[in-house]
């Protein structure tokens, strides 16, 4: 059995908030609007992966936030050419970074904040 990575689904607040950074901050296309279930989301597609958004369902009871370290997700890591000129970039745009430019072995790797406090990893490999 071979296994490949095919999606990542995050659970928001705010939809169109986390469209808008998807899409006009890391350039992901909007796939389409769809539901998950009874909740409102959508599908993006960014570098050929796919990333599923949807708000809760009327059913569920969500716990705490993005801005809590809990077992379970932990952050997005997303690779790129050169880790400066993006964080730069997405500075330039707003972006708040907690760990600016740093290299470690055979990598350099900055980490910010996203909308709803998903924390994201840039990686440029070395």
């Amino acid at each position: 059995m071979s296994y490949r990575f095919h999606h990542v689904h995050i659970i928001c607040k705010d939809l169109e908030k986390m469209i808008a950074f998807f899409t006009e901050v890391l350039a992901a296309k909007l796939i389409d609007r769809r539901k998950f279930g009874t909740a409102d989301g959508a599908s993006l597609e960014l570098d050929g992966t796919t990333i599923n958004l949807r708000v809760a369902r009327e059913d569920e009871q969500m716990v705490g936030d993005a801005a809590q370290s809990a077992y379970g997700f932990d952050h997005i890591g997303l690779e790129v050419e050169d880790v400066q000129k993006a964080f730069d970039d997405l500075t330039a745009q707003g972006c708040s970074f907690f760990m600016p430019p740093t290299e470690i072995p055979k990598m350099k790797i900055a980490f910010f904040k996203g909308p709803e406090d998903i924390t994201i990893e840039l990686c440029q490999p070395l």
